[in-house]
């Protein structure tokens, strides 16, 4: 697999695309155990979109209608961490939950894109974890606001290139335990559709994240747990919480 990502490797920090390959990361001459590697956030972008009951068993557990249209908000980008940071629980919430998702980070400006065109302007794929702040979202809290405390937003730990976003298979680990189990094939809206859609909206720049929806099985998070979000053909973001 070929990916694009920050690490940092023998004290030295690293942005480049590289293939990994039975566990390590070959780049050029050189090559690493992935063991041996910090990986940092592989992108710090503009924006990031997030899109709420983007499959149907999320919006059925939460008992809520199937959007007709995308659900869009916005998380703020100061709540971005890499693979192996902390999420910090914030005082003001009770119940902080996970969402595990599939993000698409943006390799090029673009406006008003067609489904077609989308997949020529995406840079690759990873994953994200869409840590909320339930009890405040339920009691009324814009979701940008519930869902963009410090932390709240783990990605990585790099990006995939040359992937097909349509047919992966998605889970959540908490702990051990798979507690989230789905594949982007039960997606409402496709990535291609939600790139389409987002970009009718406004001007999506080069390391802008759409995140695209979690499947059921959200639940709480609780100070010393470690939750891992897992992607096939991507790879595993984990993080310990605190």
């Amino acid at each position: 697999m070929i990916a694009y990502g920050r690490f940092i490797a023998g004290g030295e920090i690293i942005e480049d695309y590289f293939e990994i390959a039975n566990g390590k990361i070959f780049l050029d001459s050189s090559h690493f155990s992935i063991d041996d590697v910090r990986f940092l956030p592989p992108v710090i972008p503009e924006k990031i979109i997030a899109v709420g009951l983007n499959y149907r068993d999320h919006a059925e557990e939460l008992n809520m209608s199937i959007p007709e249209e995308p659900v869009l908000f916005m998380k703020s980008p100061s709540s971005i961490i890499g693979d192996g940071d902390a999420v910090i629980l914030p005082e003001k919430s009770t119940r902080v939950d996970y969402e595990g998702e599939l993000a698409v980070v943006i390799g090029e400006r673009c406006r008003d894109v067609t489904v077609k065109e989308a997949e020529e302007v995406i840079l690759g794929y990873t994953c994200f974890n869409d840590v909320t702040a339930r009890d405040l979202q339920q009691k009324g809290w814009q979701w940008g606001i519930a869902k963009s405390f410090d932390t709240f937003s783990p990605i990585g730990p790099y990006i995939a290139t040359g992937i097909k976003p349509d047919n992966l298979k998605i889970k959540t680990i908490l702990n051990g335990k798979v507690v989230q189990e789905s594949n982007t094939s039960h997606l409402i809206f496709s990535v291609f559709e939600l790139v389409s859609y987002v970009s009718s909206i406004m001007t999506l720049k080069e390391g802008d994240v759409i995140s695209t929806g979690t499947p059921a099985g959200v639940g709480k998070l609780s100070s010393g747990d470690v939750v891992t979000v897992e992607i096939e053909n991507i790879g595993k973001l984990t993080n310990h919480v605190r």
